[in-house]
């Protein structure tokens, strides 16, 4: 697999409810993940994190899609093109 330097930035609305799930998908993919940040921002209630990863384009799109679809969590990414 071809792997490529992106990023992925997650915002959580609800840390109580989501974050634990958040994390254990980033602990399944954590080999591919290079940095990490997690912010609370107290303001708008919610969190932001944001990942620089090492992937191929199917393993961003199976991490994406799975982070995607839990309740509460929103998610932009990108790869580079080389």
């Amino acid at each position: 697999m071809d792997k490529r330097l992106g990023f992925i930035g997650i915002i959580i609305e609800d840390r109580r409810k989501s974050a634990p799930k958040v994390n254990e998908l980033l602990t399944q993919y954590g080999e591919s993940i290079i940095a990490r940040t997690g912010i609370p921002y107290r303001p708008k209630h919610c969190n932001v994190i944001t990942l620089a990863v090492e992937m191929s384009t199917d393993e961003l799109g199976s991490l994406t899609g799975k982070l995607g679809a839990l309740e509460g969590v929103m998610v932009k990414s990108a790869l580079a093109k080389a």
